[in-house]
């Protein structure tokens, strides 16, 4: 009897043990207090607010993810019971299916701000930024502002980059001025924008789009972040005098010129998001606010006013990236449009995540990806050696890796790439010869 019960005591103990062990996996990876702090912080500041910066509440569903273990913490419950209350978060996890991105996400029936919990800083004011700008994300189709991602490829270009740098460097100095000196800055940084535009064809409504997005999440991320009028300036004049550094910036330039043009209305004075669309422009509306009267001849003055901000200088750098980058896409060509390729279609309900500060446009071909995951119909692809997606009617239908070593090999693999497939897909020699094409079987 002795000997049973010291059985059943110790079986208790072992599944105790248990227990505690399989919450603690559950929960590896990110600390719940601390991600009840951080929600904690975010809806102080969206109460603060109040509204009163877009006419609608910043509060809502947010959800942190931490990508080794897909463990998700939230800020509340959802709709269809996959997470579970722990204390005042509710924690579960992100199925393979779904690709996580700091952005705005629909999943398990609510629309959550989604961040990486890697991507959360132990500054207050980067943590409180990067919060609210995917708060923004949540409510910008409710305020009339919704999500739009053109390529803006030009800006991966040498003139494209060396345009826009120099309407960063009038822009820091309209930032760090006033009166006179900021009225003659930011004339200046609209004729440097101006003249870019008028070199590229779409620059002008690309650009305005991603603005009208990022720009203006980035702007709400930097307003309420905590920081007193002194130090926004300072912020943002570090930032565009680092921002140069970067790799690329056509898909990331709108997070230093949004919150910069932002900042010069507000001081104007200037009620500019109350009316603002999709289709405003951050340019006109500070040539408006501030009036700014432009000169006819956009080129000749462009190029005088560049000598004030080392035009020279930075022409000599960008001609050097210029090479580079075209040297870096011989290698890709190569690659990915050259070589024998695996032809992946991209349905309608293709999602994907990716990082925006490494983007290779490829001419008229489409993006390089040079990381990417994307679940579809067919399963899921994970790259960390470059991919070309194609558009088509400016939808993703089209993705490129190269050819797998052995099409028979499951899960199938090539290059920096690895494809879980799904059953009922199969490969099949394309038109050209050497080249695959990922099909549904048809029965």
């Amino acid at each position: 009897m002795r000997d049973k019960t010291l059985f059943f005591i110790l079986s208790l103990c072992s599944l105790a043990m248990f227990i505690a062990s399989s919450q603690a996996q559950e929960t590896q990876g990110i600390d719940l207090a601390l991600a009840q702090k951080y929600f904690r912080e975010a809806e102080r500041i969206c109460k603060q607010d109040n509204g009163q910066l877009w006419g609608h509440s910043l509060c809502g569903p947010m959800i942190f993810f931490e990508p080794k273990t897909r463990m998700v913490v939230a800020n509340q419950s959802d709709l269809e019971g996959r997470l579970t209350r722990k204390g005042d978060v509710f924690v579960g996890r992100l199925p393979d299916e779904a690709n996580p991105a700091n952005t705005a996400i629909t999943w398990a029936g609510v629309r959550w701000s989604m961040i990486f919990w890697t991507a959360l800083a132990d500054d207050k004011y980067d943590l409180d930024r990067l919060m609210i700008h995917e708060s923004f994300h949540r409510i910008q189709d409710a305020i009339g502002l919704p999500m739009s991602n053109p390529s803006n490829s030009h800006l991966d270009s040498m003139q494209g980059r060396l345009w826009l740098q120099l309407e960063w460097r009038a822009l820091r100095q309209a930032l760090t001025h006033q009166g006179a000196l900021r009225r003659r800055a930011a004339t200046d940084a609209l004729i440097f924008r101006l003249y870019r535009q008028t070199l590229f064809p779409q620059a002008a409504s690309e650009e305005r789009a991603l603005e009208m997005n990022e720009g203006l999440a980035e702007y709400t991320g930097v307003k309420l972040s905590g920081r007193t009028k002194a130090e926004l300036h300072a912020f943002l004049a570090g930032r565009l005098e680092k921002v140069g550094d970067r790799p690329s910036f056509f898909r990331s330039f709108t997070y230093e010129s949004g919150p910069a043009y932002g900042l010069l209305l507000d001081e104007a004075k200037a009620k500019w998001r109350a009316h603002l669309k999709s289709e405003g422009d951050f340019g006109q509306l500070l040539q408006k606010a501030l009036s700014l009267r432009l000169p006819d001849n956009l080129e000749a003055e462009a190029l005088r006013r560049s000598n004030v901000y080392n035009g020279d200088e930075l022409r000599a750098a960008e001609t050097r990236r210029e090479n580079e980058r075209l040297a870096r896409i011989a290698r890709y060509r190569a690659k990915l449009v050259d070589g024998p390729v695996l032809i992946l279609p991209l349905s309608n309900g293709v999602n994907y995540s990716f990082n925006p500060n490494n983007l290779i446009p490829l001419d008229s071909l489409g993006t390089i990806y040079p990381n990417v995951r994307i679940t579809d119909v067919w399963g899921i692809v994970e790259v960390t050696g470059g991919a070309l997606m194609a558009l088509e009617n400016k939808r993703p239908s089209r993705l490129y890796v190269p050819v797998p070593a052995d099409t028979g090999e499951r899960p199938l693999q090539g290059e920096g790439w690895r494809l879980q497939l799904n059953e009922g897909w199969k490969l099949e020699p394309a038109e050209r010869k050497g080249d695959y094409v990922l099909k549904k079987n048809q029965h």
